[in-house]
């Protein structure tokens, strides 16, 4: 790759990943979130019977702590409710309200949007051509950076 080559390709890494971010910051923030939390409340949502903290950390690739940060976060807006276990008193069992569950297709929607958004122009299959590309830089980057989302 010669020079000019890198740096078209840093400029139009850079310039779509800033992009993205603000526009879905932009979306989030209408339903009243910040990005991470609509995943985290997407993925509660899909567990009718609730989730434990540990394995929310699991299912989203995060530690721990960062869940229980989020949640934190999350807590004031009355989305979920916090349980404890029978029988594991350190173990909290968190379940989506009726608000939290209301909520989901509006995360779906901003997604759906942006989705179309970031696409739009492309056929089917340029956007399967897309995907599939930012999947190979994504693992190409996973070479020298662990994955932090």
């Amino acid at each position: 790759m010669d020079f000019e080559e890198v740096l078209a390709a840093n400029k139009a890494l850079v310039k779509v990943a800033r992009l993205y971010r603000t526009a879905q910051a932009d979306l989030l923030g209408a339903l009243g979130l910040h990005p991470g939390q609509d995943v985290l409340l997407w993925t509660l949502g899909r567990q009718p019977d609730g989730m434990l903290i540990n394995e929310i950390a699991t299912r989203l690739g995060v530690e721990q702590p960062t869940v229980t940060r989020s949640l934190s976060r999350l807590e004031a807006g009355g989305w979920f409710l916090r349980e404890p276990v029978p029988g594991d008193r350190r173990a909290t069992r968190i379940t989506m309200t009726d608000k939290g569950r209301s909520i989901i297709p509006e995360i779906e929607a901003a997604w759906r949007a942006l989705a179309e958004t970031a696409t739009a122009g492309l056929t089917p299959e340029q956007r399967t051509v897309l995907v599939d590309l930012l999947e190979k830089v994504r693992g190409n980057l996973l070479t020298v950076a662990g994955e932090r989302d």
